[in-house]
């Protein structure tokens, strides 16, 4: 059974893709989006040999979108991110940022 889900693309295959997690505020915005790249699927091969990956962050509340653009190496290991009209935040201000906006008891 093992053989089918690995053939078919069954059970739970989200864990074993490497995801680049990252997370924006964009200017004049409280709001922080947590922005998701697959390394697999998404980045685009450049003349060096490496790979570019560019998002759009945009705000539910704000009408700023911030350009996020990723630069990796060969083996897709993260070399350089550069947010224009926003600014890169850690996730433990996204945390901070989701249990300041939860409602209380």
């Amino acid at each position: 059974m093992d053989f089918l889900k690995k053939l078919f693309g069954g059970g739970n295959t989200v864990q074993n893709k490497p995801i680049l997690d990252l997370y924006v505020r964009p200017k004049r915005c409280a709001e922080i989006v947590h922005i998701r790249i697959d390394l697999y699927n998404e980045p685009s091969l450049t003349d060096d040999g490496g790979y570019y990956v560019r998002k759009l962050a945009r705000a539910t509340r704000c009408p700023f979108p911030a350009e996020v653009e990723v630069y990796l190496d060969k083996s897709r290991k993260l070399q350089k991110t550069q947010v224009n009209d926003g600014e890169l935040v850690t996730a433990f201000d996204y945390n901070a940022w989701l249990e300041a906006k939860a409602p209380r008891p």
